[in-house]
């Protein structure tokens, strides 16, 4: 096969497409997150794994683009051994940086993984009753 140069992916983009990490749902997730886009229609959705406040697996399924499954493979990347407040200050900027860029049609989908994320983690906090309390500090600072 030809080696075409992928306009506008940088490599580190293409290495999370052709060789994604944390594909998968977790086993008994402690978080579940699960975020669309209807323009694109892109699925994305991060399941989480916690112990002692930390992120111990994350992984991720989505029916998308090259793009989405670059970007939720880098999320799930930066977000594994962060604790929760950690993992849930991971921005859509974050994920596009750290990969190197996405072309600026293709920024959407790292909006759809940080999005996932903070879903999962939402999810978690829900269901350990933290959503409240932390509702209630956010309001406080």
């Amino acid at each position: 096969m030809e080696d075409v140069p992928q306009i506008g992916y940088s490599e580190k983009v293409m290495d999370h497409f052709m060789n994604p990490r944390n594909v998968g749902s977790v086993e008994n997730p402690d978080g579940v997150g699960r975020v669309g886009n209807p323009v694109c229609g892109d699925l994305m959705e991060v399941s989480i794994k916690v112990e002692d406040g930390i992120l111990t697996d994350v992984k991720f399924k989505t029916f998308g683009c090259g793009s989405a499954i670059a970007t939720a493979s880098m999320v799930t990347e930066l977000a594994k051994g962060k604790t929760l407040d950690e993992a849930d200050k991971i921005t859509r900027q974050d994920v596009a940086d750290e990969l190197e860029g996405l072309p600026p049609r293709k920024m959407h989908c790292s909006n759809l993984a940080a999005d996932a994320l903070h879903k999962a983690i939402e999810d978690y906090r829900e269901r350990h009753g933290e959503g409240k309390e932390k509702a209630e500090e956010a309001a406080a600072e």
